[in-house]
């Protein structure tokens, strides 16, 4: 069991609470989870994030395939139980197929094929117009949970150094 990490996971890090100037302890981090075997994600949100064309997408491009994991055979299985999930429920056909179509389908695909955890800060919603990471997760019987779940589980922390802060 590993997590597999959403793309809003990466940009609300570099652009809120992680950022690469002042918490490189939360991308070593990474790093480190990865190296374990702990911590990954998928091609598809890899994309997504080296698209932005900033220090996040120079981050991403760095990893490569060791941490934002290619589509292997054992997930085509798992692309049609999502995909027939989908289908299935009463989400507006917009909907399916703008899930089907971006990165949270393979998410959620690779998820289920490995038994993994999904990482995102979305949250659940009742509404036809969208499919969430949250609801499929819970429609696949997919653990889902938050950035702050994982790192609390993991039990990360990022220590300052000698001086670095009050007493």
């Amino acid at each position: 069991m590993a997590y597999l990490l959403d793309a809003n996971v990466f940009i609300s890090a570099k652009n809120l609470h992680y950022g690469f100037d002042f918490c490189p302890a939360f991308w070593q981090w990474l790093d480190d989870r990865n190296a374990d075997g702990a911590v990954f994600s998928v091609e598809k949100v890899g994309d997504e994030v080296r698209a932005g064309g900033d220090d996040l997408s120079t981050w991403a491009a760095a990893r490569g395939a060791s941490f934002f994991l290619p589509l292997s055979p054992g997930v085509v299985a798992s692309l049609a139980a999502v995909s027939a999930w989908a289908t299935g429920q009463s989400y507006d056909p917009a909907a399916v197929s703008t899930f089907l179509s971006i990165a949270d389908y393979y998410l959620v695909s690779q998820a289920h094929a490995g038994s993994h955890t999904v990482v995102t800060h979305e949250k659940p919603a009742a509404s036809p117009k969208k499919i969430k990471i949250p609801d499929a997760c819970i429609g696949l019987g997919i653990r889902c949970i938050t950035p702050y779940e994982m790192l609390r589980n993991e039990r990360a922390r990022f220590v300052l150094g000698t001086g670095g802060g009050p007493p």
